[in-house]
């Protein structure tokens, strides 16, 4: 039995026939940002992160996906710009000021003090939990993310 989406407020827990195996993973999530171009040097030049995509799409739209270095076809960030005040509003509180992203890492204390050199700001020291290594710092709107080493 697994849980099955219907209309707001029917849920129900029923059989179903369709293959669960169509869907393979997440491939992006979009990051609504300011401005293309500062998004692409925090992400790339501070975190790291690779270039996959900047595709003109006209009319000033860029398709600028990025993600961790060395994931191959892993989760990527789909940079998009905001429009309009509804979406402008949005940048850096989309996860309502939780931490909305993990960031995982082989080497903690490598990829911290490199991030602290490239001026990203860690909102506390690393702790160390059952499940790993883990700090909070912000990307330049304020988003909250975790650096994780698993343990």
């Amino acid at each position: 039995m697994a849980a099955v989406w219907q209309p707001p407020g029917h849920w129900s827990a029923r059989c179903h026939t369709y293959n669960v195996r169509t869907m393979s993973h997440i491939a992006l999530i979009t990051l609504v940002v300011r401005d293309y171009d500062e998004a692409l040097a925090f992400y790339t030049g501070a975190l790291g992160f690779e270039l996959v995509e900047d595709t003109d799409r006209g009319q000033g739209s860029r398709w600028v996906v990025v993600r961790p270095r060395g994931t191959g076809s892993g989760t990527g960030l789909l940079l998009a710009r905001a429009a309009g005040a509804e979406q402008e509003a949005s940048v850096g509180a989309q996860t309502g000021g939780r931490v909305g992203f993990f960031l995982h890492t082989e080497d903690f204390a490598r990829d911290r003090a490199r991030m602290l050199a490239a001026g990203v700001r860690f909102l506390e020291e690393p702790r160390h939990e059952p499940y790993g290594t883990v700090a909070v710092f912000e990307d330049l709107y304020g988003n909250r993310w975790d650096l994780l080493q698993p343990a």
